[in-house]
């Protein structure tokens, strides 16, 4: 599962550009490789990205034309694409953020699937086996590997949670709020 690599480039123009709208585009390989059920190779132009959150290990981080320059490592959890008010959502097994001093940003995840694709069975599934891994290690590399298999899917159940709250709110709430949540 782990094995799928993957690119984004976050590409932004100089910080002297006044636009607040910049383009961000995917690009991965045409292959799966692993036995990933739920894993899927995408290419992907977004015009007009105004906000890319990335679920950085310090908290989540919001990358904007003309952001900082900094590095920061990925913790399993959702990136999010802002266009205007449209939210485009990827789970991220994990990875690097690089934000460039010319308003460039790149985001290399070891994994990304858009979170509608996400299977919840499966999901559970391999949270239980990952579990089950654990409990019956008997070597370090054993349960190294179990902890972030038990990691990894703890985030996608969280994700996939978050999503349907965040789907059951846009219900309830009233139709000009649509975006508060996203």
């Amino acid at each position: 599962m782990l094995r799928q690599g993957s690119r984004f480039l976050l590409s932004r123009a100089s910080a002297a550009s006044m636009s607040w709208r910049r383009q961000f585009s995917t690009d991965l390989p045409a292959e799966t490789v692993g036995d990933s059920k739920f894993n899927d190779a995408w290419k992907k132009l977004i015009p007009n990205v105004d906000m890319v959150i990335v679920p950085a290990t310090t908290g989540q981080m919001g990358v904007l034309p003309g952001h900082v320059a900094t590095i920061a490592e990925l913790k399993p959890g959702i990136l999010s694409v802002h266009e205007g008010n449209d939210v485009s959502k990827y789970f991220l097994s994990g990875g690097f953020a690089f934000v460039h001093a010319n308003s460039v940003a790149d985001i290399i995840a070891v994994e990304a699937t858009p979170l509608d694709r996400i299977d919840p069975n499966l999901v559970q599934k391999g949270l239980a086996d990952f579990q089950q891994k654990l409990n019956s290690a008997s070597t370090d590399v054993e349960k190294a590997e179990a902890q972030i298999g038990v990691d990894v899917h703890s985030a996608l159940n969280a994700a996939l949670t978050e999503a349907v709250f965040q789907l059951v709110m846009k219900q309830v709430l009233n139709p000009e709020m649509e975006g508060f949540l996203e």
